[in-house]
């Protein structure tokens, strides 16, 4: 259950052998189905969460109880309510399991000892948060500038997994666009690569 963490942490990292088991004592295991929350907004998100199995989706409700998706964690993919859990406030975010899906969880107090006592981790996240500020910014680039089938098509290109395994209107979600629209966009492309 440890092997995709690890795996993912030397992609970034050095990490010793001692370190590798030092880590593991940090973390629990936690199974969900199908549609169990990890999180539901109001609670407080108590851990930092990395996919060692399946994948989830981060997203808020609006006033009129639509879904938009901000994020999919897929394996190898680290999730969570970020200000809830480095502030320990109300969450605003919901997270549930798009299918079955393993994380390993990592507490606030867990977490800052981990970087206390396995320098090399702190490294580690460093290079994640710039990672995700860079991704960040072009997701805002993209949702604001891109045509509905530049969005899709730059998606498809960037992450074709996601396209793969992720339901349509879903991904519609997370582009904000009609299911409608990702439909079109989709039979367009089957119909041109024939």
């Amino acid at each position: 259950m440890f092997e995709v963490l690890l795996s993912h942490i030397q992609n970034k990292v050095d990490i010793t052998d001692d370190q590798k088991k030092l880590l593991q004592s940090f973390f629990s295991l936690k199974k969900l189905r199908k549609k169990q929350y990890l999180l539901q907004e109001g609670d407080i998100c108590r851990c930092l969460s990395f996919v060692s199995k399946g994948l989830l989706k981060s997203y808020f409700l609006d006033e009129k109880g639509i879904e938009h998706i901000n994020m999919f964690a897929f394996e190898g993919w680290w999730i969570s309510d970020f200000n809830s859990f480095i502030h320990q406030e109300k969450a605003v975010l919901n997270i549930d399991a798009v299918e079955e899906t393993e994380v390993l969880m990592i507490t606030m107090e867990d977490y800052n000892r981990m970087l206390l006592e396995i320098p090399v981790m702190d490294r580690y996240f460093r290079i994640l948060y710039q990672n995700s500020l860079v991704t960040k910014d072009h997701r805002l680039i993209v949702s604001n500038s891109y045509t509905a089938e530049e969005k899709y098509l730059q998606l498809a290109q960037k992450n074709p997994e996601m396209v793969k395994r992720v339901p349509h209107n879903l991904i519609a979600s997370y582009l904000g666009l009609a299911p409608e629209t990702v439909s079109r966009i989709r039979k367009k492309i089957s119909l041109n690569n024939t």
